[in-house]
């Protein structure tokens, strides 16, 4: 848990696991740290606002910090490790997520010793119900020890308190999180083609049908293949993503023909969205 100096406001929070006594330090639109409570920063837009803390860059490391381009928003989103990443695509991917950002906020309690206690969740989504959630991302289940599992109460406390979720979001199958990687590479609406091609695909996958002849059906597949992909990143299209996606795998426009209830596997976005599935790749 990361320190702060809490204001004269900050009551013995953990104990109650109502979210009454909690604060939230934030930086605002003007690039002020300020702190509130709680139940009145909730109104905050956190989709708006600077990371309040940075992701630290560690000598030896593989992975450091990077930038994640939102479909969802049209902006940039820092990201702190591969694990966060990830969830940040599947969370783009959901037709209900508005707003995404990264560390907008740090909440501040007293413990029952009586020390002022911190945390600071690695992602905030907005909820299209104005809705919001508070998410960490571990690498692992078991990530982050038990520290990390001590403190989930208290964001989930505050988040009950206001009608928002927390949750701990389990990394994706491997195969999952492959398909959605790429996927992503196609989010960009540059990836969807002419005016008409949408529709074009649509007719063309109307009944469940291989990829590479639904493709081969509208045009030139290196024209087409793109907008395949893309379609498949915003829902327009579905296929199975927990199996691999190659030239045989079957696609529908129709969601309820090619199945649902992945997102229920993943674990992900709030369990909020679309039915997701995934795939072995052709470009």
């Amino acid at each position: 848990m990361e320190g702060h100096e809490p204001s004269r406001r900050v009551q013995q929070a953990a104990a109650g696991g109502d979210g009454a006594g909690i604060e939230a330090a934030f930086v605002t639109a003007a690039g002020w740290l300020t702190q509130l409570p709680w139940d009145q920063a909730a109104s905050v837009r956190f989709e708006d606002v600077a990371p309040v803390s940075a992701f630290p860059v560690v000598p030896g490391r593989r992975w450091g910090p990077g930038w994640w381009w939102s479909a969802t928003t049209g902006r940039h989103v820092v990201h702190g490790s591969a694990a966060m990443r990830t969830q940040l695509m599947v969370l783009d991917r959901n037709p209900d997520v508005t707003g995404l950002a990264a560390r907008p906020v740090r909440l501040l309690w007293r413990d029952t010793d009586g020390r002022v206690r911190s945390w600071v969740p690695q992602l905030f989504a907005r909820y299209a119900d104005g809705t919001g959630l508070l998410a960490d991302c571990p690498s692992s289940p078991t990530a982050g020890g038990d520290g990390a599992q001590r403190a989930r109460m208290v964001p989930e406390a505050a988040c009950a308190h206001v009608s928002w979720s927390y949750r701990r979001l389990e990394p994706p199958p491997p195969v999952v999180a492959a398909n959605l990687r790429w996927l992503a590479g196609y989010r960009h609406p540059r990836n969807q083609g002419p005016p008409g091609l949408r529709a074009a695909l649509a007719k063309a996958f109307a009944g469940l049908r291989p990829l590479a002849d639904g493709a081969a059906a509208v045009g030139d597949p290196l024209q087409v293949l793109p907008a395949v992909y893309h379609a498949l990143w915003c829902g327009h299209l579905t296929t199975p993503l927990d199996e691999p996606l190659h030239e045989e795998t079957l696609v529908c426009a129709d969601a309820e023909r090619s199945g649902g209830g992945v997102e229920e596997r993943l674990g992900a976005g709030g369990g909020r969205g679309r039915g997701e599935r995934s795939g072995r790749h052709t470009r």
